[in-house]
C-alpha cells in the first residue's frame, strides 16, 4: 500500500505517466494481494474458493493489462513536461530489485499450490517489476535532462508496454475464467 501511495504521489507531483502506470499496477497489485490472501485464509477453502480467486485475481490481470495499454497509449499524446522525482527514483529503485524476486517466488509458490489465483498475482508482480526499470530509466533521463532521449525512451516504453499489456490480455482471461 505504501508502494502505491508514495508513487501515485510522485507521479502526479512530476507529472509521469509512467510513474502513474507503476502507481496504479501497485494499487492493482495490492487488491490481488487481498484476494490470494482471502483465497488462503478462507475457513471455506477448496475448489470453489480457489476458482472465484483466480476468476477475480485474472480479471485484476485483464484490467491491469488494459490500464497499462491506456496510460502508454496516453504517454505518446502526452504534452506535460516531466519533472525530476527524487522520491519516484527511490521507490521505483527498490521496486525494480524487489519485484522480479518477489514474483518468481509467487510462480514457485503457484506451482506447488497449484493456484491460478497466485499464479495471476505472480504476473502481476512480474509487470510491477517491468514497470519499475521502465519509469526508472525514464525518470533518471529526465533528472539528468537527457532531452535528445525523451522521444526515443517514449516510443520505446510504450511499444515494450504495449507487448507486455498484450501478453496479460491473453493471459488474464485465461487464469479468470480457469476450469478446476
Amino acid at each position: 500500500m505504501v508502494e502505491a501511495i508514495f508513487a501515485l504521489g510522485a507521479a502526479w507531483r512530476a507529472h509521469s505517466p509512467a510513474l502513474l502506470a507503476f502507481g496504479g499496477d501497485s494499487a492493482i497489485e495490492l487488491l490481488s494481494a487481498v484476494v490470494v490472501y482471502w483465497r488462503f485464509r478462507s475457513k471455506r477453502g477448496g475448489e470453489q474458493t480457489e476458482r472465484l480467486a483466480a476468476r477475480i485475481t485474472g480479471g485484476l490481470l485483464f484490467a491491469l493489462a488494459a490500464y497499462v495499454a491506456l496510460v502508454a497509449g496516453l504517454t505518446l499524446l502526452g504534452h506535460h513536461e516531466v519533472k525530476p522525482s527524487l522520491l519516484g527514483i527511490a521507490v521505483l529503485s527498490v521496486a525494480a530489485v524487489v519485484m522480479p524476486l518477489l514474483a518468481q517466488q509467487k510462480r514457485k509458490l503457484s506451482t506447488t499450490t497449484a493456484s491460478a489465483a497466485l499464479r495471476a498475482d505472480a504476473a502481476e508482480s512480474a509487470l510491477c517489476g517491468y514497470l519499475s526499470i521502465i519509469a526508472l530509466a525514464g525518470l533518471v533521463v529526465n533528472a539528468f535532462g537527457l532531452r535528445g532521449l525523451i522521444l526515443w525512451r517514449r516510443c520505446a516504453s510504450y511499444r515494450w508496454l504495449r507487448g507486455r499489456a498484450g501478453k496479460l490480455l491473453k493471459e488474464g482471461p485465461a487464469i479468470a475464467f480457469v476450469k478446476m
